[in-house]
């Protein structure tokens, strides 16, 4: 058993000060910290919306059917990042006119045209012989590895997302708590509905980067999930739906710098264990009023 003195504890705490400080001096962790920051901000916006409205599901399909524009992107040798948009996009709007073309249930729709894309995607993956470091890259995430194109990207979805969601919040807001009422005042339901999927699969291909396949879904759900539990004002849900989605990232991507963690997950990791702290507390906090 090893017993530290205080001067010990302090001489650590300034050697891990001192590596953070140095960390935040290299361009590619400035990029990072700016992604986590942009793509925090869009997960707690477009969150709010895809949690309330049930589209956790939706927006899982699109993230992992995404692994056949990575595949498709490493195949003709083009950026991945630039199959992406575009087929998330083509996915996402194709999904909803199935949902609405068919009497079957969204979730069954969801997953017969997941199961289809996966598969489609492992086919096309076993063709691609040699190095695999992009494909592996955009599956498991490394927001280390984000360059000024995927910025500008990011931000220009916030800003597009933005300038849709907060014009027309009220149609939003009114669309999400009872589509047949919004559907009666006028409101472009249709319109308005595959506005937001065009949004959300724009979202997901820009994140993907960042946490990777496997998790782009919890970078959407669990900040706002985790805002839900504190607050049942919408104002006020979504503002804590984007602190959440954006601290959380800036906390996981500085964890994962000084312990040479995987970004992706480290960033996730945080959100849950946000969650978890936040449930506990709500939980004890009403048993104890």
């Amino acid at each position: 058993m090893y017993l530290y003195s205080d001067y010990q504890i302090t001489a650590l705490a300034v050697t891990n000060g001192n590596e953070l400080l140095r960390l935040f001096q290299f361009p590619f962790m400035q990029r990072a910290i700016a992604g986590a920051v942009l793509m925090g901000i869009l997960g707690g916006l477009l969150g709010s919306f895809v949690t309330l409205r049930q589209l956790s599901f939706f927006s899982h399909a699109v993230g992992h059917a995404a692994l056949v524009g990575v595949a498709l992107g490493v195949l003709l040798q083009l950026n991945p990042t630039w199959m992406l948009l575009p087929f998330t996009l083509v996915f996402g709007v194709v999904v909803l006119y199935f949902i609405d073309k068919t009497d079957l249930a969204s979730d069954s729709v969801l997953s017969i045209v997941l199961s289809g894309a996966l598969a489609i995607g492992i086919i096309l993956t076993s063709l691609i012989q040699g190095y695999r470091g992009n494909l592996m890259g955009i599956l498991f995430g490394d927001i280390l590895a984000i360059d000024s194109i995927d910025l500008i990207l990011t931000l220009l979805v916030l800003l597009g997302g933005s300038i849709f969601l907060l014009s027309t919040l009220r149609q939003q807001i009114l669309l999400t708590l009872n589509p047949d009422v919004a559907q009666v005042q006028g409101i472009p339901v249709q319109l308005y509905r595959y506005g937001f999927v065009v949004l959300l699969s724009l979202a997901v291909a820009v994140a993907i980067k960042a946490v990777g396949v496997l998790l782009v879904n919890a970078f959407l759900v669990i900040p706002a999930s985790t805002a839900k539990l504190m607050s049942h004002h919408f104002s006020h849900f979504l503002v804590m739906s984007v602190i959440f989605g954006s601290t959380s990232s800036i906390v996981g991507i500085v964890a994962s710098g000084l312990f040479n963690l995987a970004s992706g997950p480290s960033i996730v990791l945080v959100q849950f264990l946000l969650f978890v702290a936040v449930f506990i507390w709500v939980k004890l906090g009403l048993k104890a009023a």
